[in-house]
């Protein structure tokens, strides 16, 4: 049985979490040949319980394995893909006053979904382990993370039109995979459109202006939404990057408002409000009434001080002359851990601060 799930909630998160010390220690064991992989899974599995547990007893409605099997956010899942495959490059992403870990995937045969893909039976047995208690929220990257620069084979794919087909079908796949499994509450995590943003467009070789590649985003997210169960909530979250408490990018939503906030048919949008680089709120005029939920990411994952709570509250009341209350939600700007490295905070800091988000969402709603 599954439920019916009123998603995103008034108090929700984007997805990981900061691995802890056993895990660590068990992956590099792993590496060194001391471990097999089933006593890693082993592992893993009993520290998702866990923290299942503790998002429970922080208050969470909805709750997440942490991404506690993944490296990285992303290339975990689009690895695992049909036609994609994990390398390293020559260097990794600039972030501000840092480079990344060097891991990045690209694009070596026709694309299609893996109905073996690893993240599938995850999910079921991650599912199992939350049983009725709480939502089972399942995090993967969008599919426009597949147009960032260096992916797409030109000599498999010289025609984008094909390209792009290729990729909606895949992910339309993978939706239906995650349903099947019994998921209902699915978050596309995008840096890619967050990008578009930005005043010189990041992680883009593709010649095209910032206008198409707008258009074309939109698109493939529709495209992958078309004809999704009814009962299937689907969020998109906007990042402007997250690494060791670091960012990709800065710039406001507005360039990507109009056309993606005014269209896109996600069921809500989690976007990244907590500093000065995320601009104001005006891009959310673009809201439809009545639309997507606005999770608003007041609250700061990449350090562990508490939020001012006054300045929650006046922030929230700023953002409703744009999107009614009851169309608004909070959450931290992004996971915690985007990669297994983590964000330079404690794992009690980590708990307090979900714990705080819950706790002023219910002075703000009831």
């Amino acid at each position: 049985m599954t439920q019916n799930v009123q998603a995103p909630f008034k108090a929700d998160h984007v997805g990981s979490l900061l691995r802890p010390e056993r895990i660590h220690s068990a992956r590099k064991d792993f590496q060194e040949g001391n471990i097999t992989a089933e006593t890693l899974h082993a592992i893993e599995t009993e520290e998702i319980k866990k923290i299942v547990d503790k998002q429970i007893e922080v208050g969470l409605q909805a709750v997440t394995d942490g991404e506690f099997r993944r490296r990285f956010w992303h290339t975990d899942f689009l690895e695992h893909l049909n036609g994609v495959e994990g390398y390293v490059p020559g260097h990794g992403f600039k972030f501000n006053g840092e480079e990344t870990e060097r891991y990045d995937v690209r694009v070596i045969g026709k694309i299609s979904f893996n109905q073996n893909h690893p993240h599938i039976k995850d999910f079921i047995e991650f599912k199992e382990i939350v049983g009725d208690r709480a939502v089972a929220k399942q995090t993967i990257p969008s599919p426009n993370q597949l147009f960032n620069a260096g992916i797409r084979n030109l000599e498999i794919y010289p025609d984008i039109e094909e390209y792009t087909n290729d990729v909606i079908q895949t992910y339309r796949d993978a939706v239906k995979a995650f349903y099947d499994a019994g998921c209902r509450y699915l978050q596309l995590d995008d840096v890619y459109i967050a990008g578009l943003n930005a005043p010189e467009i990041p992680f883009n070789d593709s010649g095209y202006s910032r206008e198409q590649l707008i258009e074309l985003a939109l698109r493939v997210i529709n495209g992958v939404l078309e004809d999704k169960p009814e009962d299937l909530v689907i969020t998109t979250h906007l990042c402007r990057g997250n690494y060791r408490s670091t960012w990709a990018f800065e710039g406001s939503y507005a360039k990507i408002a109009p056309t993606l906030f005014a269209k896109e048919k996600v069921t809500g949008f989690f976007l990244e409000y907590d500093d000065d680089r995320s601009g104001d709120f005006e891009p959310l005029q673009h809201i439809p009434n009545g639309g997507p939920q606005v999770v608003l990411g007041l609250f700061t994952s990449k350090h562990g001080k508490l939020e001012d709570k006054e300045t929650i509250k006046a922030r929230v009341e700023e953002a409703t002359k744009y999107v009614p209350l009851e169309q608004l939600c909070l959450s931290p700007q992004c996971g915690f851990a985007s990669t297994h490295h983590g964000n330079i905070l404690t794992e009690d800091e980590q708990w307090a601060k979900l714990k705080y988000i819950v706790d002023i969402s219910k002075e703000i709603w009831g």
